[in-house]
């Protein structure tokens, strides 16, 4: 039996708790409550609350959802901590709302079940909440118009650059032009400094180790240093060979000369050319259907193909194939690459034949993001258009298809 004493004292720690303390029955009638939650709910009395359902201190507009969500917990009881994540609401008696923490617990008394709950008023700490997100607010927007006038200026002291570069050309007819140079050569700078370093370490390493090399026995190593600085040289060739390539398209300087000649040849060349590149187990098969002599520029498909091709090689393991297929019709001519690689996520896709755009998944390998841009330029030159399907680690399929010159 609780003795006299320790009834006094929780009924003091109750009447003087700086918090609300409401006590309702299995009913979800008030039965008990402190003078901190009368005085929370704006109440003059404890008779105006006593006895009234405990909707009473809740808004009108969850007094449904709030019935239902009580004869739950009546059902499956379980104590629930403050600040738990949920937005609560009370209501003043008269009619204001604000916002608290609810901590809910639950007893038995002679058979007769009771829930009490602990209603903290947390109107300070939403007002604190809403400065701080307004403050953020602020401050955003002074970055944003920090960075707006930081661009400004970049902007400016572009323009001024490309004046002194370009003086004697009309500035306002090529300035669009003169940005797009601007970039290129940043770029070429940022790009070349990192792609360019480990072929020239190949090519340094191996003209060290030739020099070491000097008996007739040391052929065989001779001519794999050799092959090593060769094969450098013409990756070098292939990165500048990109930048020169992009420059002109992008300066108007290519153009399409159709001819006519075997595709199914061109192709197999390419992939005679290419074989000596492929991985251990890699295959690489092709398919043509159609006929074989057709219109376009021979070295602008054989770049494309090169490309592709080099690309499926690259992005594919060992031991996997790689399949082209040609396809000739009265009305277009078709060309399907397709591989079993590391694939391309769908918001790379977007981005694809971008210049300098590498895919997330590709930033390790080796390459300068020229190579698809260069590609889809080609295509369109010869009147085609590129399309690429491919999921990640799924591998990754490209087509073009050419509009006849005689269809259009």
């Amino acid at each position: 039996m609780q003795s006299i004493a320790e009834a006094k004292l929780f009924q003091t720690l109750f009447d003087h708790a700086s918090i609300g303390i409401i006590l309702v029955n299995a009913e979800a009638t008030i039965v008990s409550v402190n003078q901190f939650g009368v005085a929370q709910f704006g109440y003059g009395s404890k008779d105006e609350i006593l006895g009234k359902k405990i909707e009473i201190l809740i808004p009108a507009r969850f007094h449904h959802r709030h019935v239902h969500q009580r004869e739950h917990y009546m059902h499956e009881p379980k104590s629930r901590p403050m600040g738990i994540g949920l937005d609560l609401f009370a209501t003043k008696k008269d009619g204001t709302e604000f916002p608290v923490e609810v901590s809910l617990g639950n007893y038995e008394v002679e058979n007769e079940f009771f829930v009490v709950a602990f209603v903290n008023d947390i109107t300070a700490r939403k007002k604190a909440e809403q400065a701080l997100l307004q403050l953020n607010e602020e401050l955003e927007e002074k970055v944003e118009a920090r960075t707006i006038s930081l661009q400004e200026t970049v902007q400016i002291l572009n323009e001024k650059i490309d004046e002194i570069e370009e003086k004697d050309k009309d500035l306002r007819a090529a300035l669009n032009k003169e940005r797009e140079l601007g970039e290129l050569k940043s770029r070429f700078v940022s790009v070349a400094s990192h792609e360019f370093r480990t072929p020239l370490s190949t090519v340094l390493s191996s003209v060290y180790l030739l020099q070491k090399y000097t008996s007739s026995e040391d052929q065989p190593k001779r001519e794999k240093h050799i092959q090593r600085i060769i094969s450098s040289v013409n990756l070098l060739t292939d990165i500048l060979n990109d930048f020169l390539n992009v420059g002109k398209i992008e300066e108007g300087k290519i153009q399409a000369r159709f001819s006519v000649f075997d595709l199914e040849k061109n192709l197999s060349d390419t992939i005679s050319e290419m074989r000596s590149m492929c991985k251990v187990g890699q295959q690489i098969t092709y398919k043509h259907s159609g006929e074989t002599q057709v219109e376009l520029d021979p070295g602008m498909f054989k770049h494309i193909s090169l490309n592709l091709l080099s690309n499926a090689i690259k992005f594919s393991p060992e031991n996997s194939e790689i399949s082209l297929a040609t396809t000739v019709t009265p009305a277009a001519i078709e060309l399907r690459i397709k591989d079993s690689g590391i694939g391309i996520s769908k918001e790379d896709q977007e981005h694809l034949f971008e210049r300098f755009f590498r895919a997330a998944n590709a930033i390790n390998i080796q390459g300068t993001g020229l190579g698809l841009h260069i590609v889809s330029k080609y295509a369109e030159l010869m009147n085609g258009k590129i399309t690429c399907h491919s999921e990640a680690d799924k591998g990754t399929e490209f087509i073009i298809t050419f509009q006849k010159r005689s269809a259009q």
